[in-house]
């Protein structure tokens, strides 16, 4: 049977787009120091918990897992496609890369430090996001931390907005509904990073980093 939801089809995208994807972005943290920045409070807040198990969730090619893995943390990566999963156990075959939902995500109640969504839930339609955000807060031990990273909503009367992305429809959010959205899933946000788009950006939209904590 031939899926049509819209994770099928954005799963079919990125296997499409995978190669193409790997060699654009493997290297992107060298020019994005504040991310950078944000990467390190996230693994010192996972650390300090004493829990260093990490799951990077749309991991891609798994370039950020491997930053976390250098940075003294227990990190593994999950992704819906089977094509950037193979990229990435290619890529560091020292690491583990699971292929996985994020709405059903194949990891035990309660055992991870900590979860990484860069940029991965972008393409979640937003009445699925909750189911999203619980499964976040499930496998997440007490006192874990989570960062969510995404591209902002420019209007705060229209709380989630669709944008044309290269490889399947995507959705910004205005961040104080996200971060309400995070609340009401038993995440409470510690801080957050607000990056302005720079000149040579192809999207003009500003990057969100939000850093949230489930209660211990």
């Amino acid at each position: 049977m031939v899926e049509h939801d819209a994770f099928g089809a954005t799963r079919e995208a990125y296997d499409a787009a995978a190669p193409l994807y790997a060699q654009m972005f493997r290297g992107e943290l060298r020019d994005r120091p504040l991310d950078r920045a944000m990467l390190s409070v996230f693994a010192e807040a996972v650390g300090e918990s004493g829990n260093g198990r990490v799951a990077d969730l749309g991991c891609g090619p798994g370039h950020v897992t491997a930053h976390l893995a250098e940075s003294g943390l227990a990190a593994f990566g999950v992704d819906a496609s089977p094509a950037m999963i193979g990229l990435a156990r290619g890529a560091y075959p020292g690491l583990r890369f699971d292929v996985g939902s994020m709405a059903a995500l194949g990891i035990a109640d309660g055992v991870l430090g900590g979860v990484l969504s860069r940029w991965s839930v972008i393409h979640t339609p937003p009445q699925e996001l909750p189911v999203v955000l619980g499964e976040f807060h499930r496998v997440l031990a007490p006192g874990g931390h989570l960062l969510i990273g995404f591209s902002a909503s420019d209007d705060p009367s229209h709380p989630t907005q669709v944008f044309d992305h290269a490889v399947a429809p995507a959705y910004r959010w205005w961040p104080d509904h996200l971060a309400v959205m995070l609340r009401t899933s038993g995440l409470a946000e510690v801080a957050r990073m607000v990056r302005e788009p720079r000149p040579t950006d192809r999207r003009q939209f500003r990057e969100i980093h939000l850093l949230a904590r489930k209660a211990g």
